[in-house]
């Protein structure tokens, strides 16, 4: 029977050592820098650069195919919160547990540390050494997929909808869409990026798409909820937060309820995609339950 939580250990593991080599590779240990792993290297559940690794497997490629992936989109990702934690924005205190970065140093450095990651990203996307034409277009496509992805037209238009919304109702094809930019979008990154790295052929990567993108939005579903009923001190950031900044959510347009059901279909959704793959997607299944069953 497939452990995930053995796999979660193991997949960690791999990507915090990748991470912690890049970071130590600069002899400069700089406040930036400090900073920069502050955030980078606090922990988390790392489940983008994982559902990378996973589905890299699932196609019949190795981790190592999309090991450089699935960390430069865990840096994208860090940068990302590092940002939304600023006062400008949605002015937290807390990240995994630890002081956010601009309250571990300060404003000024934590938006440079922010600008650095992701800066740092394309820098290690665009260092693997290619064997072939077809190996180098096929990052060239990847790393197009991902400032995409990362973007005005992803997560940064998601972020500014989020930021223009409060206050507001939003329907929920409005919210949906939100979402499917603000933390959808690195989601099916991470996914597609590893399906394509691992050699995956057109109509597996089409069949993970709809995977990724029904994971993507159960997955904010989830943290609307967590932040309505979830427990600070295991998920390590203070709830109640969406309410407070009269943020439309999932549980303030469908309620509790329905919105657990819905998180549910979506995910039954991912998982009908997986029925062509065979125990090689085990993973790939697991995590999606894991995404509406995790608490923090």
């Amino acid at each position: 029977m497939f452990n995930l939580n053995s796999y979660l250990v193991a997949k960690n593991k791999l990507i915090n050592e990748t991470l912690d080599r890049i970071l130590l590779n600069s002899s400069d240990f700089s406040r930036l820098v400090v900073a920069m792993k502050h955030s980078l290297m606090a922990g988390g559940k790392r489940i983008r650069p994982v559902l990378c690794l996973a589905a890299a497997e699932t196609v019949g490629g190795r981790e190592t195919d999309a090991l450089q992936a699935a960390c430069a989109i865990e840096m994208i990702h860090t940068y990302s919160l590092i940002h939304d934690d600023l006062p400008a924005i949605d002015n937290d205190d807390l990240r995994r547990g630890k002081p956010t970065c601009h309250i571990a140093f300060d404003e000024a450095t934590a938006i440079l540390a922010g600008d650095a990651l992701l800066t740092l990203a394309f820098e290690i996307l665009s260092a693997v050494k290619f064997t072939c034409e077809t190996h180098a277009l096929k990052w060239l496509n990847i790393i197009h997929s991902i400032s995409i992805a990362a973007g005005y037209q992803g997560m940064i238009e998601g972020q500014m909808r989020d930021i223009d919304s409060e206050g507001s109702l939003l329907t929920l094809d409005e919210l949906e869409e939100m979402h499917s930019l603000k933390t959808g979008a690195l989601i099916e990154a991470s996914v597609l990026s590893g399906a394509i790295l691992g050699g995956g052929t057109n109509d597996q990567i089409k069949q993970l798409e709809v995977y990724a993108k029904n994971i993507g939005l159960a997955f904010q579903v989830t943290d609307d909820i967590l932040n309505v009923e979830g427990d600070p001190d295991i998920m390590g950031k203070a709830v109640g937060t969406d309410k407070n900044r009269k943020k439309s959510t999932y549980p303030s347009i469908m309620g509790l309820k329905k919105s657990k059901k819905f998180a549910t279909n979506l995910i039954n959704n991912a998982l009908q995609s997986l029925e062509s793959f065979d125990k090689n997607s085990n993973q790939l299944r697991a995590i999606a339950d894991y995404i509406i069953e995790r608490k923090l």
